[in-house]
């Protein structure tokens, strides 16, 4: 029984399989696809993903499993995904939408399951923490500018574009299309539209100066910041990997002077 187990609830390619194979049925079935068959598969999934975390905690205790932070995310999963086993034994459709739209992503959220099987997720996950805590300062600064500019644009234009601009959250996200370069010349053109020529060529040259500020400039600055944070840790064993081979050729040369030394005595 041991070895069994050990050969499928236990084994990463079994699991990874599963997870595969429900993704496919999750899919059949969000496509509109719905037949007893699938259902079958997808509570069969679902109860394998059961058992393998009961097994894994009878076999290295509650404790281990849950101090671990991927059996933490799979433990959640599991358990968020166990109501699609009631489901199909409930109309659904006596409910609300938002219990039925709950329902459903919690069974659709299992294919997150398989982020710890891709190569190098947890070096990823730790360049991914690092960059964010390094570049941290630059976001926060980002999102005073957003706001600051999204203020500043719903004083301006509340009255001329409210559809952009009518109330401050609106406003900071019309700017944060701008600042992330998405559609941005659709605003300054419907202030074109509803204001004089002078003021809308004004208009313009400001998202003009905002786009390449804010929108060019200031988001390569971001990822420049952001992408060198993540390598970080390969510039470091570059850099460590550089200092080796300086000292191996300075005990080299240190060498060969010393022989040209002791030949020369001879």
């Amino acid at each position: 029984m041991k070895r069994f187990l050990d050969k499928t609830l236990l084994n990463d390619h079994v699991i990874l399989g599963v997870i595969l194979i429900n993704s496919v049925v999750i899919f059949m079935q969000e496509s509109g696809m719905e037949n007893p068959l699938l259902i079958g598969i997808d509570m069969t999934c679902t109860l394998i993903f059961l058992f393998e975390m009961i097994t894994k905690q009878v076999r290295y205790g509650v404790k281990a499993y849950w101090s671990d932070g991927w059996n933490r995310m799979d433990g959640a999963l599991v358990l968020l995904s166990l109501p699609s086993l009631v489901t199909p034994f409930v109309d659904v459709t006596t409910f609300n939408f938002s219990v039925v739209l709950t329902l459903r992503l919690m069974r659709v959220i299992r294919f997150l399951r398989v982020l710890h099987f891709f190569p190098n997720v947890a070096q990823i996950g730790q360049g991914l923490k690092r960059a964010l805590n390094d570049s941290g300062i630059v976001l926060v600064g980002f999102a005073v500018l957003l706001v600051l500019f999204g203020l500043i644009n719903c004083s301006l234009y509340r009255q001329v574009v409210p559809e952009y601009f009518g109330t401050p959250l609106r406003s900071i996200y019309s700017a944060f299309r701008v600042f992330t370069v998405e559609g941005w010349y659709e605003i300054p053109d419907a202030i074109t539209a509803a204001t004089s020529p002078i003021v809308g060529r004004l208009s313009r040259l400001y998202f003009c100066f905002l786009l390449g500020s804010c929108g060019i400039l200031g988001m390569s600055f971001i990822n420049s910041v952001f992408v060198d944070a993540m390598v970080a840790d390969n510039n470091d064993d570059v850099k460590v990997q550089l200092d080796r081979i300086e000292q191996q050729q300075a005990r080299m040369e240190k060498e060969l002077a010393e022989l040209k030394s002791m030949l020369n005595k001879k």
